[in-house]
């Protein structure tokens, strides 16, 4: 039996499509806004796999825009009520349900303080959407396996989206409206490698760097949810300042080499890595010889992460049950998440 999180990963294609085909206009309005009115510093509001989402959203707003941007601990609204200067700012919410006080609150008070605030949200009725003064729906449709999958692709071509329409960078845009042909590409990719050295695993180090850093988060995640493997994410550029010290002999390592500047130093560090006994799966577009998985790309670097997690959750469905464990149920969670 086919499980739902396989199901809705490989539906994410047409979610995409389905999202690219709305909301022109709101999105050209907000960045049209964002170019008259440049916020005075920008946030990211988000939990679990939306905050991976946010990291990305992030990413690709420092290095397209040259803006800071920094993740809000939600808890200084809600718990610590400092004052914070939010005048003129930028918060960006990304959420599926929608329903966490602890990522609504911080938008009302931002909204209430004279920040533009934005929701990247799939329920569109929901209440962090009616908070908000920017509701942007992801069009994923009803997610019903607990663990996320097309919401969280369409989070991050929703942010990609974002960032192309305030940067007004019509090349970017076109190479993210074809995405879902890239998406569907990477649902017939072969990672059943992964497979056969993660199903007696109980512990995994995921690694990315850069703009393949929330790769690395989100895989993580997905391991510990679905398989109960006790996965750690880090950058590549941190292995040796500490987490190095876990490396044994056979210890397997998920390396993600997206294309770009940091993936010189990801193959360097998947050799090394290798000549310590580690267990390597490295994960590199298929220019590159010594992959053991092939990833996925989109038509600009900045937005393979996007076509890799779609591999990826291919995969990390198959291992799940390889495990001999409901994806569709992970231990202890539930669907929605409600943090104060």
């Amino acid at each position: 039996m086919t499980s739902l999180m396989l199901k809705e990963a490989r539906s994410a294609a047409e979610h995409v499509a389905l999202q690219l085909g709305q909301d022109r206009e709101r999105y050209a309005e907000l960045g049209q806004r964002l170019r008259a009115a440049p916020p005075s510093s920008i946030l990211t509001v988000a939990r679990g796999s939306s905050d991976h989402a946010a990291n990305y959203c992030a990413y690709l707003i420092m290095a397209r825009l040259g803006r800071i941007v920094a993740s809000l601990p939600l808890s200084l609204v809600t718990l610590n009520k400092a004052p914070l200067m939010a005048r003129d700012a930028l918060a960006i919410a990304i959420s599926q349900s929608g329903q966490s006080p602890d990522v609504i609150e911080p938008i009302r008070y931002f909204r209430d303080s004279g920040a533009t605030t934005v929701a990247l949200v799939n329920d569109i009725a929901s209440p962090l959407a009616n908070t908000a003064e920017w509701a942007l729906p992801l069009h994923a449709g009803a997610e019903l396996s607990v663990a996320a999958t097309k919401s969280f692709i369409t989070s991050l071509v929703a942010a990609a989206r974002l960032t192309a329409h305030w940067q007004d960078d019509a090349a970017f845009l076109a190479a993210i409206e074809a995405l879902p042909q890239a998406l569907n590409a990477a649902t017939q990719l072969d990672w059943s490698p992964a497979i056969e050295v993660l199903a007696p695993s109980s512990r995994i180090m995921v690694v990315g760097r850069g703009i393949s850093l929330p790769l690395a988060l989100e895989s993580a995640l997905k391991f510990k949810e679905t398989s109960a493997i006790q996965a750690e994410a880090f950058s590549g550029a941190e292995i040796k300042h500490g987490p190095m010290a876990l490396i044994d002999e056979g210890y397997p390592l998920l390396i993600f080499a997206t294309r770009g500047p940091t993936q010189a130093g990801l193959l360097k560090l998947a050799d090394e890595m290798r000549g310590r006994g580690a267990k390597v799966l490295l994960a590199a577009p298929d220019d590159v010889a010594a992959r053991d998985l092939t990833l996925p790309v989109a038509a600009t670097p900045d937005l393979d992460p996007i076509v890799a997690i779609q591999a990826f959750y291919v995969m990390a469905a198959q291992l799940s049950v390889a495990r001999g464990m409901d994806p569709d149920q992970p231990r202890h969670l539930s669907k929605v998440t409600k943090t104060q």
